[in-house]
């Protein structure tokens, strides 16, 4: 990533009142009225009769007056400021309806028996990326198996990603209580443990002696931090704005969220790990916002796939007269793309299901009531079944009931678990993969 270019001084000329309704009228330019464009791409932008420098003026000039200031303050103690453009409105929007709301969730998030299974999902998805944005180098396929058998870490990706997962977990018991110092400390220091070089910095401030700036291998330095003296002070204000003690205005809670984000990797108060805990923080905002849908949603996942935008947006606000609110665009598209991944990977699952189905309806194996027991296994894979059970909804004799159930245990289908002297049948793990294996093998003859 390359530092982008600071954008020109204000070239507004305020005593040529010709040239000045001129401005006025482009910043009605669908570029500038709807996109929220830094001088890095607008620069690049043609509008006939205008110099690029005259289209930034009249950007700057349709920003004007919409900015609203906040608490956090850059190194030099200018505050930073936002807006909500159409955009952005129109986003969070989509945002209330997609993760606010019940209606029109998808079912098996909704549903106890199969809400589990997409809950552990989207803690590992987000474990592992948000972990990979950090530099871990550990595969999807060796961290999911790290993470189900429950072997511990081999080495520090590993590590890394094992603490993500866990924090994810604490993020949703933490959701009810405010925010505080202690608690981003605590966050920290598990979304760290064993994955430092000092083992003491986990769950602290960095020192001065730990002074850090953001920049690549080659030297070029993105950002200074603000110096360690500061951080608890700026800290506490960070908590104040979480917990919507600061502002004295409305700021919807999406938008709090992502400036916590913002916020948390800005002053850099840690000697690592800022990222990660910025992501964590920024879940328990939503969550504690009642969003309650980012159980199930991986941001990082979707970050991952352009890091570059991602460090952008950052560097986009600071560059612009503290103006959060590249950021904030940034990050909501992120959050609405992640929402849509979300409903995408339910759908494609419901209609594996289903076919799954209507191929087990065709194979010439089971019976009509085995193939109705094993429909809803499908759909209730933590349900348990009865001889007595099996029998009362087919209203078929007691031997009939229990053929049914040990021909499916013998075929895989079913487990058979004793509890004292009854006997009942639980759906293994695998079902999914050992019906599509025994419709292979169906086939095959």
């Amino acid at each position: 990533m390359k530092m982008v270019p600071k954008p020109p001084a204000d070239a507004i000329v305020w005593k040529d009142t010709a040239k000045l309704m001129k401005l006025i009228d482009l910043a009605k330019n669908p570029i500038l009225s709807r996109h929220y464009v830094h001088w890095d791409k607008l620069k690049h932008y043609k509008v006939d009769g205008f110099t690029t420098e005259e289209l930034w003026s009249a950007a700057k000039l349709q920003r004007m007056g919409t900015l609203k200031p906040i608490s956090l303050r850059d190194t030099k103690g200018m505050p930073f400021q936002f807006s909500v453009p159409e955009l952005v409105s129109e986003l969070l929007h989509e945002i209330d309806m997609g993760a606010g709301a019940t209606i029109g969730v998808p079912e098996p998030i909704t549903n106890p028996q199969t809400k589990k299974q997409y809950l552990i999902r989207s803690l590992m998805e987000e474990a592992i990326t948000s972990s990979q944005l950090e530099g871990a180098a550990t595969t999807r396929e060796v961290a999911k198996e790290m993470i189900r058998s429950g072997r511990k870490p081999r080495d520090v990706g590993e590590q890394m990603i094992f603490n993500n997962y866990l924090t994810m977990q604490r993020i949703a018991k933490l959701k009810g209580e405010l925010l505080s110092p202690e608690m981003v400390f605590d966050i920290h220091k598990v979304a760290t443990e064993k994955t430092l070089s000092d083992p003491t910095a986990a769950g602290r401030f960095r020192r001065e002696d730990e002074e850090r700036v953001v920049g690549d291998d080659f030297g070029e330095v993105f950002h200074n931090p603000p110096p360690s003296g500061q951080l608890e002070n700026r800290l506490k204000e960070m908590c104040d704005f979480a917990n919507g003690k600061t502002p004295g205005f409305f700021v919807h809670p999406v938008v709090r969220a992502i400036i916590l984000h913002f916020w948390l990797v800005y002053d850099h108060p840690f000697v690592d790990g800022n990222g990660r805990t910025a992501r964590a923080i920024f879940y328990w905002s939503m969550l504690h916002n009642k969003y309650w849908l980012f159980e199930f949603i991986s941001i990082s996942a979707i970050i991952r796939k352009a890091p570059v935008k991602y460090g952008r947006s950052f560097l986009y606000s600071e560059t612009d007269d503290n103006d959060l609110t590249y950021f904030i665009v940034a990050q909501t598209k992120v959050i609405k793309k992640a929402i849509e991944e979300l409903h995408d990977y339910i759908n494609r699952k419901s209609l594996e299901m289903q076919e799954l189905e209507s191929q087990i309806r065709a194979l010439d194996l089971f019976n009509h009531r085995q193939v109705e027991l094993i429909r809803h296994a499908l759909k209730y894979p933590y349900e348990h079944y009865t001889i007595e059970g099996h029998r009362e909804s087919h209203n078929i004799v007691y031997q009939t009931a229990r053929t049914d159930l040990l021909d499916l245990e013998k075929r895989g289908v079913l487990e058979k678990v004793m509890l004292g002297k009854k006997m009942t049948f639980s759906t293994p793990k695998d079902l999914v993969s050992k019906l599509r294996n025994i419709g292979k093998e169906f086939f095959k003859k």
